[in-house]
């Protein structure tokens, strides 16, 4: 017959490895926020950038930390797309971080103000 002692071991590597696995397996599994940058002013001017795409281009769906650089009193920033409605204030003029999900489709980017200052932006 086999001592308690030796009973209890496969119980106890096993109640460990169900502890460890959850631990790294996950790590591998989280999901990467991307960086996005977007400027507003000064002058008529408004921008949305992520890496060293500027302005029309195509990016992947998922998180991202959106940095606005709002420039101008006299504009905002306005982000517009599928599930997102995100701005600054028209008399703002500083910094703001937002931390968004987006989805595929079409996102506008514009200035509340100013009709002609605006752009686009897919996500796909």
């Amino acid at each position: 017959m086999r001592s308690p002692k030796l009973l209890a071991l496969p119980a106890l590597a096993a109640v460990t490895a169900a502890l460890v696995v959850p631990l790294t397996s996950g790590a591998a599994n989280s999901p990467k926020t991307m960086v996005m940058k977007a400027v507003v002013g000064p002058g008529f001017n408004i921008s949305v950038t992520a890496g060293k795409k500027k302005g029309n281009f195509v990016a992947q769906t998922g998180t991202y930390t959106i940095t606005v650089y709002d420039k101008s009193n006299i504009h905002n920033f306005h982000l517009v797309g599928p599930g997102v409605n995100k701005k600054t204030g028209v008399g703002f003029k500083g910094t703001a971080t937002w931390t968004l999900t987006l989805k595929a489709g079409k996102y506008t980017f514009r200035s509340d103000a100013h009709a002609k200052l605006r752009g686009t932006t897919k996500v796909a």
